[in-house]
């Protein structure tokens, strides 16, 4: 009963706008969803923070192998496995990282025999419209969602993403997974777990996508240098927080430009070459309007009751991440198939906590055109009601 009732959800969103499409069954559709696992090894720059093993979800984009996914799961990878349709396991080489986007894609050693998924426009998505979000496995792991907002999404990490998808209900698996359209096309890729205050309501649980329109620009670079051509932004090697439009250093790398300048965490960002800082987005933007990666950076810092001016020369963030090996080192598949790893530590990216969520059975919310869509209780839907309405 449950299966039938996501296959009519998938196949009522792919026939939503397209009819062409109706002659393509879903699970066909998202057989270009897999599965991947990369193996990183501990003395990567990123080991620490996002583990040595990572488990997500790509989206095949050519006939070629390329797999489109989020590029936490893959950077610094020395191997890597894609699970197929029905289960079928290849290699796969990792083949670029944009840090700016933050897109990754790999490529199989050989053919998955999957049709890839049309790339779709993010722009022409908006607020209220009825979105599929899937992961690796077919229909069972695909759910009928909205899209709740569009707006810049900024990260600790000295990121920030423009005009991103928030998308509700969440899924739990969305590393990587698929943000597709009423037509079957690939409009994102997921990428984080997010709470959305809504004004009135409280704190609205989605996902946040990052949007296909900035994949074309960058794919031919990816694909034959690894990376974006154009100069990269100054990277200065911290994590930061916001607080009444107060910038507090919450982490700084090991051997990172402000390592080496003496930034310590809990110290307060006060100005960057003498402009007063108002918030994350705000500082990440002064720093970037500097000029390219290598240019120096003076820093007002409050470090207790003591304000010190502190110049620090950026730098180019690719050059700390470990490149990938030519060939494969870090595990092998045995005689039944089995990829296995030296690695011991496991720390998928993909798992959410949800327990402060009540999950109750999904009802029908009613949208422009009168069609029911399935969507859970706990996705507050008094918000997206509003929107369609």
């Amino acid at each position: 009963m449950k299966r039938a009732w996501l296959c009519a959800t998938v196949a009522f969103v792919l026939a939503l706008s397209v009819p062409a499409l109706a002659d393509e069954a879903p699970e066909e559709v998202l057989k270009a969803v897999v599965k991947i696992r990369a193996i990183v090894p501990k003395e990567a720059h990123t080991a620490a923070s996002l583990g040595t093993e990572r488990v997500g979800c790509g989206v095949l984009i050519d006939s070629k192998g390329l797999i489109l996914t989020t590029g936490y799961l893959i950077v610094e990878s020395e191997a890597i496995e894609v699970t197929g349709p029905e289960g079928r396991v290849v290699q796969a080489a990792f083949v670029g990282y944009d840090h700016t986007t933050g897109f990754g894609v790999l490529r199989t050693h050989t053919p998955l025999n999957v049709k890839p998924m049309k790339l779709g426009q993010s722009s022409k998505i908006t607020e209220g419209d009825p979105v599929m979000v899937a992961g690796y496995g077919g229909v069972d792991e695909a759910i009928g969602a909205r899209v709740i907002m569009r707006q810049d999404f900024v990260g600790s990490w000295e990121y920030i993403l423009e005009n991103a998808i928030y998308a509700s209900p969440p899924i739990a698996e969305f590393g990587g997974a698929a943000l597709i359209g009423p037509d079957g096309q690939l409009l994102g890729i997921g990428s984080l777990f997010a709470q959305l205050p809504i004004l009135g309501v409280g704190s609205l649980p989605c996902n946040v996508f990052i949007p296909i329109d900035l994949l074309p620009p960058i794919l031919d670079d990816l694909v034959t240098a690894g990376r974006p051509k154009k100069p990269a932004r100054p990277w200065l090697g911290i994590s930061a927080e916001a607080a009444h439009r107060r910038v507090f250093v919450t982490r700084v790398t090991n051997e990172g430009p402000a390592a080496q300048a003496g930034i310590q965490t809990d110290d307060l960002i006060l100005k960057v070459n003498g402009r007063a800082v108002e918030g994350l987005a705000d500082f990440y933007r002064k720093v970037w309007g500097l000029g390219n990666a290598g240019v120096e950076v003076t820093l007002s810092i409050l470090k207790g009751t003591e304000i010190r001016d502190i110049t620090l020369r950026s730098a180019d963030r690719y050059k700390f991440l470990q490149q990938p090996p030519q060939k494969k080192t870090g595990g092998s598949v045995d005689a039944t198939g089995k990829f296995r790893s030296r690695s011991s530590q496991v720390n998928p990216l993909t798992l959410c906590c949800f327990k402060h969520l009540v999950q109750e059975p999904a009802q029908p919310l009613r949208f422009r055109q009168g069609a029911a869509w399935p969507i859970s209780k706990f996705a507050i839907i008094s918000r997206a009601r509003t929107i369609a309405e």
